[in-house]
């Protein structure tokens, strides 16, 4: 019998095409090894699963219904934008378009990449142009990062130990506009100044880097006009989506009876989505998150046991059942691989109860909830 033999150049451009889950799986098991060298500095998992058990059931349902109302906000921002646009989009059909991207975005390599490249195709099926589907992405981007920052500054400037450190950072910044604000006082320095600012501004928006997304804000700005009314819409959208992520875990380290301050426990927030950030590779930030989210808790005054118990209960609702609802929605919107009738059928009746059941509890929107358009059978 024959053996076959793999090339080593085939055997490298597998690799090659495939280096991000090699390296995902990869960091997977660094996690699990790290987990298991250390799982006698670990807390308990029965008594964190006692915990979790003895839970008060009241915070629990507001840890749900946090974490929903953080996805509602951003599927409603993303919804306002396209409206402004000139598309219209049901309610359901974005819920079902933000749990999807955020299920690519979180489970996949290059989640990130994929999920903007998947929105950005359902907005053109929606009826978007291009030029609107990328001002949609880029604009909601923008306005979400800057609530972020904001919302951080003020957890900052709350805590007594940070406040010194925040506003010596913001000192500089508010130094440089008063005297920017002094000098435009006079015209002619105002005029110089305005040139300058203009040639500095036009040098940095020619570079090659940046051109591309200058190009694309520009093509923003001629597809998008929010009005005032719009722009608050927006910025209270931008800082629901925080808002409510962030009380998903006061309420979650309330139901196991921490008792840390608000700002507190949004420090220990901004600490994990950092901690995530700087390990892109793993899922979801899967192990980053929770041991920052955990050690920054009981950092604020909470033990180890509890604070682990209501970490796992934040991401419980927040990632994995966020992550599920998601799959169910792409599989609604008929997305991906090849099915049998009867599987896909199931799974996107699955998805639309899934949405349909969000939709209804969804108690911040001034919109009225339009029925998703049913999944029509694909052409094989």
């Amino acid at each position: 019998m024959a053996e076959t033999i793999t090339s080593p150049a085939a055997a490298g451009s597998w690799l090659r095409r495939h280096r991000g889950l090699v390296v995902q799986l990869v960091m997977v098991a660094l996690a699990v090894a790290f987990l298991v060298a250390l799982r006698d500095r670990l807390p308990d998992l029965g008594a964190m699963w006692t915990a979790a058990r003895t839970a008060d059931p009241v915070w629990l349902v507001l840890v749900v219904l946090a974490s929903a109302g953080s996805m509602a906000a951003f599927a409603r921002l993303q919804r306002r934008l396209l409206r402004i646009g000139g598309t219209r989009m049901s309610l359901r059909r974005a819920f079902a378009v933000t749990y999807a991207g955020n299920a690519l975005s979180t489970t996949l390599p290059a989640g990130p990449a994929v999920s903007v490249v998947y929105t950005f195709r359902q907005f053109r099926r929606a009826g978007a142009s291009s030029q609107l589907a990328t001002a949609v992405i880029l604009v909601g981007g923008i306005i979400t990062t800057g609530a972020y920052t904001v919302i951080g500054l003020l957890a900052l400037l709350a805590d007594p130990r940070a406040r010194g450190p925040a506003l010596m950072a913001l000192s500089v910044p508010v130094a440089l506009a008063l005297v920017l604000l002094a000098l435009c006082r006079h015209r002619g320095t105002r005029t110089r100044l305005v040139l300058s600012l203009r040639r500095i501004g036009g040098m940095i928006l020619a570079h090659r880097r940046v051109a591309p997304y200058a190009d694309r804000l520009r093509e923003g700005r001629d597809v998008l006009r929010p009005s005032r009314r719009d722009w608050a819409a927006l910025v209270m959208l931008a800082t629901l989506n925080w808002a409510f992520d962030i009380l998903a875990l006061i309420a979650a380290a309330r139901a196991v009876g921490i008792d840390v301050a608000p700002h507190g426990v949004t420090l220990a927030y901004f600490a994990a989505q950092a901690a995530g950030s700087l390990l892109p590779l793993l899922p979801g930030g899967i192990g980053a998150i929770e041991s920052s989210m955990a050690a920054s808790l009981v950092a604020f005054g909470a033990t180890l046991t509890p604070a682990g118990a209501a970490v796992g209960l934040y991401r419980l609702a927040s990632y994995w059942a966020v992550v599920t609802i998601g799959w169910l929605a792409w599989a609604a919107l008929q997305e991906g691989p090849r099915l049998s009738e009867r599987t896909r059928l199931q799974l996107a009746a699955a998805g639309r109860a899934a949405m349909a059941g969000l939709t209804s509890v969804a108690f911040i929107t001034p919109y009225t909830v339009a029925p998703a358009p049913r999944a029509q059978p694909r052409n094989p």
